[in-house]
């Protein structure tokens, strides 16, 4: 079953509280979104880690073809 973009949103809402969090549905499907997320939390960090911080808070949505999420285009950095 596809996601929504308010479950996204609420997941990555639990591990960033008060990031600026921005989702889009790229192809209308429900499964293809892309995100950007800008959080103090991820000043310091190379892009791998930002990434990998990202996923984890997705708690396993995106886990290998029995994810809910199939793919999710991130752009994640610190506010400037």
């Amino acid at each position: 079953m596809p996601m929504q973009a308010e479950e996204i949103e609420t997941l990555l809402r639990e591990s960033f509280p008060n990031a600026k969090i921005t989702i889009m549905d790229m192809a209308g499907d429900g499964n293809h979104y892309a995100a950007e997320i800008i959080d103090e939390s991820f000043r310091g960090l190379n892009r791998v880690q930002q990434q990998r911080s990202v996923y984890a808070a997705l708690k396993g949505k995106m886990d290998g073809s029995a994810g809910e999420l199939h793919a999710l285009a991130l752009t994640t950095k610190a506010p400037e």
